[in-house]
């Protein structure tokens, strides 16, 4: 009885061990990969035990994501992202949209711009043809250890946001105001409010960047971090006239153009095309469904 109660207690005391750690149990490389990774903090080991748990077939989804975000962390982005595209073959397919992202992210640490457009692209196309989320309208995410709900909606507007500061990098005012306006159409965001303040105030349209800002300032607009949003936008107006005060809201109207005001409806009503100035993104889309009509 007592080598029994002995023995439940110190499986108890491992269980505990594998709950506080966030630890998988077992002793396959995987397993041997994580203790290192969470435990040992070793992340260079980590990194060769990731490998053997790949090479071994041993929960490779998850052996390939957490290796990828062990590298990015060890500044080896580069060899994440060739890991990445090398196995990802191996992975499942509920697996790549995560893959995805990953790239996204280590693309922006790389500083691969054109690849992060392209990948970003192609998830607004699938997207549209209803791919995303593996069929369904939610998805479970996580973030700082926290499960909760994503809708469509907030994902493509998360996605344009990351390809409207694609575009900001390059320089492509223009396309990333676009794309910013777009993203604010379908969930209002203080932050990338506070992008297209800046979109506009680069084209030199310095009135409707502080129509935007001025919105974020009175906190018409939520964001995940309002504060935050907030000071931005005040740097944002001093910078832009250091005599800016925060206006009443009765003060504050709507000046955007005729053109800027088109150009919006055309891209809300279904992305039809627009042949001279349109976001190349848009136009690449239409021409997908309709080949996907046909």
């Amino acid at each position: 009885m007592a080598a029994a109660s002995s023995r439940r207690r110190a499986g108890e005391k491992k269980d505990l061990f594998h709950v506080v750690h966030k630890v998988p149990a077992g002793d396959s490389p995987y397993v041997r990969a994580k203790h290192l990774q969470l435990v040992e903090k070793d992340a260079e080991a980590s990194i060769v035990w990731f490998w053997k748990a790949i090479n071994s077939g041993d929960r490779v989804d998850s052996a390939l994501k957490d290796m990828a975000v062990v590298m990015k962390q060890q500044d080896r982005a580069e060899e994440a992202i060739e890991a990445i595209r090398s196995f990802r073959h191996l992975c499942s397919r509920q697996a790549q949209e995560s893959l995805d992202n990953l790239l996204i992210d280590l693309y922006k640490k790389c500083g691969k711009v054109e690849e992060q457009i392209e990948l970003l692209k192609q998830k607004l196309k699938m997207i549209c043809l209803g791919e995303a989320f593996n069929g369904k309208i939610t998805k479970t995410a996580r973030s700082h250890g926290k499960k909760f709900q994503v809708s469509i909606q907030q994902e493509m507007s998360r996605i344009l946001g990351n390809l409207g500061w694609a575009y900001m990098q390059q320089n492509n005012y223009e396309a990333a105001e676009l794309v910013y306006r777009k993203a604010q159409t379908i969930v209002p965001d203080a932050n990338r409010a506070c992008n297209l303040g800046l979109c506009l105030i680069k084209q030199g349209r310095h009135e409707e960047a502080m129509q935007v800002l001025e919105d974020v300032l009175l906190r018409r607009i939520s964001g995940l971090d309002d504060d935050k949003a907030v000071a931005r936008a005040e740097q944002l107006l001093r910078e832009l006239c250091p005599t800016t005060h925060v206006s009443s809201p009765l003060d504050i109207g709507f000046s955007f153009t005729e053109e800027i005001v088109e150009r919006l409806d055309l891209v809300m009503n279904e992305w039809t095309p627009f042949r001279s100035r349109r976001l190349p993104v848009f136009e690449e889309l239409d021409a997908f469904r309709d080949q996907m009509a046909c």
